[in-house]
């Protein structure tokens, strides 16, 4: 039965593995988002407490 030789399906698991695991994740970390974080001022904003009416 050819569906129990391990010799050619192994290669195939193998080969898509490298695949996701070494291709992949280079052209996605690779990738650039067009909107990059802009670092957010240092300035405190003023708080007061508020006291409940009840």
């Amino acid at each position: 039965m050819p569906q129990l030789n391990p010799g050619p399906w192994f290669a195939i698991l193998v080969f898509s593995w490298s695949i996701f695991l070494l291709i992949i994740p280079t052209k996605i970390m690779n990738h650039t988002s067009p909107n990059e974080p802009t670092p957010l001022s240092a300035e405190k904003h003023k708080t007061e407490p508020w006291d409940w009416p009840w």
